[in-house]
């Protein structure tokens, strides 16, 4: 949002042509409310939030159309396929994450592998023009920066010398700027704050969706106590809701606290009208090893929730993901195999059909954590108190027959470029 803005405000204050620069911030309007530091934030510079102009309330594909658009990507590099059509309309890329080129639009790209993005938009500036920075700009960007590189923490080691670099100088050129921690410690309280959110809302701060083979999966990051969680007016029908408006057959509630001691503090919640779903989720993360999650059930007053309390604080949501994957997996193995059952049951017992479906059961095959509909997303900054590294447990473990699925579908795809129908 910081990257997007400031760009624009600089563009328009250096710009010799006609253009209209216009900050487009990627989300719906709806939507801001979920980002809570930015609320926050945008406050505190006193930017009044009807200025802003949202995905939702621009039409760029028929802007794209008129031959009226060009887009720079700032913060991202990754067009959804929803946003195909707009590719050949970025003129330029402003990321400070490793390139995927099988994604990355075919334009000029900056990259550079520093901690906020809004440092390379501060060197952007202060190299072409620095008297076009007001203090304002100067107080988004600072604090950003601050922001994503964990108040530069040198232990965490997410701020580069350029970042630590552009901090300063922005600390130079505005002394009235505010202390670091004080407008870290705000933005972080900001940023997990969940009061006022309604239910969807805080389902939809921070989520996570796994999907395979036609049934599909929520997790959501909850920064509350799952026992005052719970108790929320009407949760469970807004529980439903969530899943039958979203199409999810199961929600995962993976929330984190600290306590009195500044402990982290986890536990879990497995939302799930079908039996068998739950039943197979809970079980599949009863009985991991890999990792331990050493969970506790406790009471629910509904038939459709089981609640844990996760012994294990280390197991963040990447680290639980694949376990989850294990479980669906398994699910849809034991529902084909009891489907194949059905066919043939007549000559056999229910002893025969049982001990087939737990030999489905055992059988675990790695399933893929995104969705097909967009391409990968980068990783989660690291300063996320639900995510870590997305290889902080080593490199993924792919089955030989997953590897030939793979290899199947990179062949019938080049086989389909070469071959273009005529539709």
């Amino acid at each position: 949002m910081v990257s997007a803005l400031a760009l624009a405000f600089y563009l328009t204050k250096t710009s010799e042509a006609e253009d209209i620069f216009i900050p487009v911030l990627n989300i719906k309007r709806s939507d801001l409310p979920l980002r809570g530091d930015n609320v926050f934030f945008l406050q505190e510079v006193k930017i009044p939030e009807p200025a802003l102009i949202f995905r939702d309330e621009i039409d760029l594909l028929a802007l794209h159309q008129a031959g009226q658009l060009t887009l720079i990507l700032v913060d991202h590099h990754i067009l959804p396929k929803s946003d195909a059509a707009l590719e050949e309309a970025v003129a330029e890329v402003l990321d400070h994450r490793p390139i995927e080129q099988k994604y990355c639009p075919p334009c000029h790209v900056s990259v550079e592998l520093v901690g906020s993005c809004a440092t390379l938009v501060t060197e952007r500036i202060l190299q072409g023009a620095p008297e076009t920075l007001d203090r304002q700009t100067a107080a988004l960007l600072h604090g950003t920066i601050i922001l994503d590189c964990v108040n530069m923490d040198t232990n965490i080691g997410k701020a580069t010398p350029k970042d630590s670099k552009y901090v300063e100088e922005l600390e130079a050129l505005f002394p009235d700027l505010p202390r670091r921690k004080d407008i870290f410690d705000s933005l972080q309280k900001a940023k997990f704050d969940v009061s006022g959110l309604t239910t969807e809302q805080m389902l939809r701060k921070d989520q996570k969706t796994i999907y395979r083979q036609g049934t599909k999966v929520a997790i959501s990051a909850i920064y509350m106590d799952l026992e005052a969680f719970l108790q929320r007016t009407d949760l469970f029908t807004d529980l439903s809701a969530f899943c039958h408006d979203h199409s999810y057959d199961a929600l995962i509630a993976m929330t984190i606290f600290f306590n009195t001691d500044n402990e982290p503090v986890r536990q879990l919640a497995i939302f799930c009208p079908h039996e068998a779903l739950r039943m197979t989720i809970c079980g599949v993360l009863e009985r991991s090893t890999s990792p331990p999650l050493k969970l506790t059930p406790f009471p629910s007053t509904s038939p459709n929730l089981q609640a844990y309390r996760q012994g294990n604080t280390q197991v963040s949501r990447k680290k639980l993901l694949p376990v989850l994957q294990e479980a669906l997996s398994e699910y849809l193995d034991s529902a084909k195999m009891a489907s194949g059952q059905s066919e043939v049951a007549v000559g056999m017992s229910r002893e025969q059909v049982d001990k087939e479906l737990d030999k489905a059961s055992n059988s675990l095959i790695s399933g893929l954590s995104q969705d097909e509909e967009d391409p990968p997303l980068p990783p989660t900054p690291m300063n996320s108190l639900v995510d870590e590294c997305p290889l902080d447990q080593g490199l993924p473990k792919f089955s030989a027959e997953a590897v030939f699925e793979k290899c199947s579908q990179i062949s019938l795809s080049q086989s389909a470029r070469a071959c273009p129908s005529n539709k």
